[in-house]
């Protein structure tokens, strides 16, 4: 569901999605093909995006920083080697003790080897390579690790891939 303004809100359930076009509060923007609606005399068209046919204030989501978000984040994949564990750790790219702070772009998943590897130096100094920049994750981004894989017709309007 996007807002007025096109911007991804929620998903919901097509039959809350044909519900509101019905009522007139929203437009359909894509439809599923091979997939339709049926009522005793008529085929609608299944809703795969629709949007708001007016503008809804939506308060800013923000995320907390914690191990579970972090982890969350990076898909509880080491971000030095790439290797998915279940003994993950979170790594200070810039160690503590040299300074670092607990923010989202100084934190982390690591393998417990990677991180034994890199230790107390940065990753340039222990010749190991971020395989992502670490960044705010927004509420985008854990919508499609919730949902999964997504429709085709979601992309352009979820701004991923």
């Amino acid at each position: 569901m996007l807002n007025q303004s096109y911007e991804p809100i929620t998903v919901c359930s097509a039959k809350k999605a044909f519900l509101l076009i019905y009522l007139l509060k929203a437009e359909l923007v894509e439809v599923r093909t091979n997939k339709s609606i049926r009522t005793i005399n008529r085929a609608f068209p299944y809703p795969s995006v629709i949007k708001l046919v007016s503008y809804i204030k939506m308060p800013y989501k923000r995320i907390d920083l914690s191990r579970k978000n972090i982890l969350k984040r990076d898909n509880h994949r080491c971000q030095y080697c790439g290797k998915k564990t279940l003994d993950i750790t979170i790594d200070h790219i810039m160690p503590k003790s040299r300074g670092g702070i607990d923010t989202w772009d100084n934190l982390v998943a690591a393998c417990v080897r990677c991180n034994n590897r890199k230790g107390n130096r940065t990753p340039d100094e222990a010749g190991m390579k971020l395989l992502s920049k670490p960044r705010r994750p927004n509420h985008i981004m854990f919508l499609k690790q919730y949902i999964g894989r997504t429709e085709d017709s979601w992309r352009p309007f979820l701004f991923m891939d």
